[in-house]
């Protein structure tokens, strides 16, 4: 195939730089050298990297969590982490769940490896991505992903200067990937998937979540002729005509096919569609639940954009149409009301998969079998790890970095003899008090019944342990009785 269908490279043309319209490539130019460097002395990072454009983080566009919270969830996060295997199997409901109300940030990148299934492929393939790492490559896909690596997310800091360590990183991944795939090649839409994943783990296990992407979660996506997109592309019609039979009129009436204004959608995932907190929001439930995210998200922007009446006076032909959906409101993609949408959308993945071969059978009435044979898709992590069941060893959490706990480690009860009373039934009876535990810490043993000191309030704060504390693997004694009487101990999973 000498030309290229929506996006995908073709080996007479240029790179790919329309997915679905120009409006990719005039958003990527605007992260030129020239244009950020007039501002790196003055720049300031938001929370993502971000150091402007578009996705940077907002008030408006976002949704803060209390500190308190997130720490609880970090906790719960590491518990599943380390017993995943009894989880997905046991308490499937409880993971997505806890996916729907945002993974922790500190653990989004090692949640969405075990999510996906790039741990156990990973584990299962040890070796291999250094293998491809180390080859030379096809010269013709490496011109064009050279070409692709400053239009990626220009206004992050790990992608901002050219050869930084970002590129250099998403370079390896999608060589790495062409040299995996080399009947699938390079599709330029991979490489925001790949940015993505680069932002919250090293570069092998990137590598290893896009390869459970493209072939799991979205299986021919970026095969040639995309037949895969352009299928997806029909369901989505499909469903909106069941969702929003205002929008599936409209769209009907001005022959507007799915394929102008979801292809960008699907095969980058939103990533470059949505508010940062939005699109990590969506990623969550994506890699637990599978495409119908995906779908859904879809038809949440067609509702909000095309659903009344006096919205639709604006668009009376496909051009104000097309021009509505490439400039959503940003009111409908706030991280809480997109979630909460797509939440109350009624398509699950047994809807999806119905439309799917209804679709399937008027493609082949029509146009012939599919020329790309693509392996069926996993609709989320709970069917992919049913399809390849991990060992024990493959699921293993292996910490890159130990801090050692500042806490002292517990020391080990002394074994009493016969008749030998304990210290603190010597200390019962000698009148001293013991140490008592008030507003959820510790205080020192008192000396004659004096009165409690007032802590100082300038005196610094107790150490708060990091994730990649000992101490919060291990937990102390101390450390028990202390979080019992704290005063967040009502971790009740309406709000967590």
């Amino acid at each position: 195939m000498a030309k290229i269908e929506n996006g995908r490279k073709s080996d007479d043309s240029r790179s790919i730089r329309t997915i679905s319209s120009s409006h990719m490539d005039d958003e990527s130019s605007l992260g030129s050298d020239s244009e950020i460097n007039g501002f790196t002395n003055d720049r300031h990072t938001d929370k993502y990297g971000f150091i402007g454009g578009a996705q940077q983080y907002s008030e408006e566009s976002a949704q803060d969590v209390p500190p308190e919270v997130l720490r609880q969830r970090e906790v719960k996060w590491l518990d599943m982490l380390s017993n995943w295997d009894k989880w997905m199997v046991k308490r499937h409901k409880k993971v997505r769940l806890r996916c729907q109300k945002g993974i922790p940030p500190s653990l989004r990148g090692r949640a969405w490896l075990y999510l996906s299934g790039g741990k156990v492929k990973r584990e299962q393939n040890r070796g291999k991505f250094e293998e491809l790492d180390s080859q030379a490559g096809d010269p013709k896909e490496l011109d064009v992903i050279e070409k692709d690596l400053h239009r990626q997310f220009p206004f992050h800091e790990m992608f901002v200067s050219r050869g930084g360590h970002g590129q250099q990183d998403l370079f390896r991944v999608l060589k790495a990937y062409t040299l995996y795939r080399p009947e699938e090649g390079y599709c330029q839409a991979q490489a925001p998937i790949a940015a993505v994943l680069l932002m919250h783990m090293p570069a092998e296990d990137a590598f290893w979540g896009l390869v459970q992407i493209c072939e799991k979660y979205l299986p021919g996506y970026y095969s040639a002729g995309l037949e895969a997109i352009q299928l997806d592309g029909e369901i989505l019609y499909a469903l909106t005509r069941r969702v929003s039979p205002l929008v599936y009129r409209h769209l009907e009436k001005h022959k507007m096919e799915p394929i102008l204004y979801m292809t960008e959608w699907f095969m980058c995932a939103f990533s470059r569609t949505l508010p940062w907190a939005s699109v990590l929001r969506v990623w969550d439930m994506f890699l637990c639940d599978g495409v119908k995210i995906i779908f859904r998200v879809g038809l949440v922007l067609l509702k909000c954009m095309l659903g009344t009446r006096e919205k639709l006076k604006a668009c009376q032909g496909q051009y104000e149409t097309m021009e509505l959906l490439r400039a959503i409101e940003p009111r409908y993609m706030q991280e809480g009301f997109l979630v909460r949408e797509v939440l109350e959308v009624p398509v699950s993945e047994r809807d999806v998969e119905r439309e799917h071969h209804v679709q399937l059978k008027r493609w082949r009435k029509n146009r012939g079998e599919l020329h790309c044979k693509s392996p069926p898709r996993m609709h989320g992590a709970r069917a992919i790890m049913a399809s390849e069941p991990p060992s024990r060893q493959d699921l293993r959490q292996n910490p890159t970095i130990i801090v050692e706990s500042p806490l002292p480690p517990p020391q080990p009860t002394p074994q009493l003899k016969k008749g030998e009373k304990s210290k603190e039934e010597k200390s019962k009876k000698k009148g001293n008090p013991m140490p008592t535990l008030r507003n959820s810490t510790v205080q020192q043993p008192l000396v004659n019944d004096t009165p409690l000191p007032n802590t100082p309030e300038d005196s610094p704060p107790p150490h708060q342990p990091t994730l990649n504390d000992q101490s919060l693997l291990t937990v102390s004694p101390l450390q028990k009785s202390t979080q019992s009487l704290s005063s967040i101990e009502a971790d009740q999973d309406t709000y967590l």
